[in-house]
């Protein structure tokens, strides 16, 4: 079984959708970061390749061994939307991607299925045993959710995935298993 410690990276402040954008976190919290690393197992670290979750396993990793980044954690790309404030193409197919995600794109990006597959198969791949950590974002964290409960994406949308919050999902013999959210740990 491999224990998924899923850290959201830190705050950007961005108020545009920034998927694929590389925007730096927030890293000033030295006191909360210094608390989740410390409700963290003694275990390898993984993240995706942007420079947000980078830096924020960099500043919670402490002596723990860094895995290379991993490109398939990346957060959705919102193709044509990317980097743009919300209500700057607001309309139906803006409404049916966040109210009924599943195949619905924005134009020239990714939908909450393709970002699914991408970041359960990798999931899949780095689920060797034990402990593990990823560093990763906000998409990726309620694809993998979605999975483990078997709830359908537009609710688990609903959800709040802090910046710096944690998410265990386990894994045995291929399944993911829903096991708490810590919003502030």
């Amino acid at each position: 079984m491999t224990r998924l410690w899923l850290v959201r990276h830190g705050p950007t402040h961005a108020r545009t959708l920034i998927g694929h954008t590389d925007r730096p976190a927030d890293l000033s919290d030295a006191a909360r970061l210094r608390r989740l690393s410390a409700a963290l197992p003694h275990a390898p670290v993984v993240s995706s390749d942007l420079s947000r979750t980078r830096a924020t396993a960099a500043a919670i990793a402490g002596d723990r061994p860094r895995r290379p980044d991993e490109p398939a954690l990346r957060e959705f790309h919102y193709g044509d939307w990317e980097d743009r404030a919300f209500d700057t193409f607001d309309g139906p197919l803006s409404r049916a991607f966040f109210e009924t995600p599943g195949d619905v794109r924005p134009p020239n990006g990714e939908s909450w299925n393709d970002v699914a597959a991408r970041a359960g198969a990798a999931v899949a791949r780095l689920s060797r045993g034990g402990d593990l950590i990823l560093v990763v974002h906000f998409g990726v964290i309620l694809t993998q959710w979605a999975r483990a409960t078997g709830h359908a994406p537009a609710e688990v949308l609903a959800q709040p995935v802090a910046p710096l919050s944690l998410t265990r999902i386990d894994v045995e013999d291929g399944v993911l298993h829903p096991v708490a959210v810590d919003r502030h740990p």
